[in-house]
């Protein structure tokens, strides 16, 4: 059933900025994505929309328009597993600098660390963690839907979920798919997380803030911890129940999410990463070929980001993230000149089919529009 609007004021947010762009002028322009989005989402049902349009369109300058209330083009968001691009990048950092190397076995940072059930870190390499393609049963998968953390309660008598405790519970399963095959697994990216801080001797997040967050002075970003509340400005989260109910999840202990899912984030600090990323600023050129190789995954996934290819020929690289009471999508192209990003505050992910329709409105706009 459609979300009721006196329960939520604002549902959704679009973003295209380029590099760098920081000021919102005033005047709203509606370029083909925000102007197809505001007919499919406000006229369609959906409480409220804002977007925030940059000159990678028609608009020769960043523009951000809104629908509704309840909701800002700077709030800080939960940005799910969007984090596992900037674990990925800092792993090919440190592979960049030959402080290790995709080829080695988990094995060799956390020996004992993967064993029973099948499962055997001496045959998992780094780069079957950054593709997918290890096999290891997804933790999430293993945990009660009814446990705290996962459907976003957060008080003293919650059990917080530590990445060895996430980690036991995908070992207490079996390999979800056969060695080499794609399977996504947010176990993948815990153990990432753990391995930069075997390389480094500093936590993931320690190595995200100096190495990512400060050179692009990425200022509305965090890697909150055991951090329960947002950094202001905020809007509210919201989790929607099979009745169609709505409740208010904004408050929720993050390290279930951890190296896979943990980070903070705002609509400019996502473009303006992603457009860094792709545009050469953050890896070697080995490297960034690396992250941009599916073979692995048999073309569904590379390194922290992955592929679509839309209707125009145009293939588009980034990440999703959902975590409870958000959903964000970031699209660029492979050069990183046009990024768009859109969220939603609400833990319900969009019809396939409407976010592919928001990426072949950005990426493929018609002659007329």
């Amino acid at each position: 059933m459609p979300i009721p609007r006196a329960l939520l004021t604002a549902l959704l947010v679009l973003t295209l900025l380029p590099a760098g762009t920081a000021s919102l002028p005033s005047e709203p322009h509606l370029t083909p994505a925000s102007s197809y989005l505001h007919r499919l989402l406000v006229e369609g049902g959906a409480p409220a929309a804002a977007f925030l349009a940059g000159p990678s369109t028609s608009a020769p300058y960043g523009t951000y328009g809104s629908a509704g209330t309840g909701i800002r083009s700077g709030d800080r968001f939960r940005a799910g597993s969007i984090t596992k691009t900037f674990v990925a990048t800092v792993v090919l950092q440190l592979a960049g600098e030959g402080r290790l190397r995709l080829s080695d076995s988990v094995e060799v940072y956390l020996p004992g660390l993967i064993h029973g059930h099948g499962n055997d870190g001496a045959r998992i390499t780094l780069r079957s963690l950054l593709t997918h393609t290890s096999g290891l049963y997804d933790y999430t998968e293993a945990l009660p839907s009814s446990d705290p953390a996962v459907t976003g309660t957060a008080g003293p008598s919650a059990q917080p979920l530590t990445p060895g405790t996430a980690i036991r519970a995908a070992l207490s399963h079996s390999p979800a798919g056969a060695p080499g095959a794609f399977a996504y697994s947010s176990t993948n990216y815990v153990l990432l997380g753990l391995v930069v801080q075997r390389v480094t001797g500093h936590p993931y997040a320690a190595e995200i803030q100096s190495r990512l967050l400060t050179p692009l002075q990425l200022s509305g970003t965090s890697l909150p911890g055991a951090l329960s509340t947002l950094p202001v400005p905020h809007s509210r989260g919201y989790h929607r129940s099979a009745d169609g109910t709505l409740r208010d999840v904004t408050a929720i202990d993050p390290r279930v999410a951890g190296a896979a899912g943990e980070l903070v984030s705002t609509l400019a600090d996502l473009n303006r990463f992603y457009a860094a990323l792709l545009g050469g600023r953050l890896l070697p050129p080995a490297q960034l070929i690396a992250l941009l190789d599916t073979r692995a995954a048999q073309g569904l996934y590379a390194m922290g980001v992955y592929p679509q290819t839309l209707s125009c020929g145009t293939t588009v690289w980034g990440h999703n993230g959902h975590i409870t009471g958000s959903y964000v999508r970031t699209a660029a192209t492979a050069d990183g000149r046009h990024v768009f990003t859109f969220r939603v505050n609400a833990d319900a992910e969009p019809d396939p089919g409407s976010e592919a329709a928001l990426l072949e409105a950005e990426f493929c706009p018609s002659p007329t529009a």
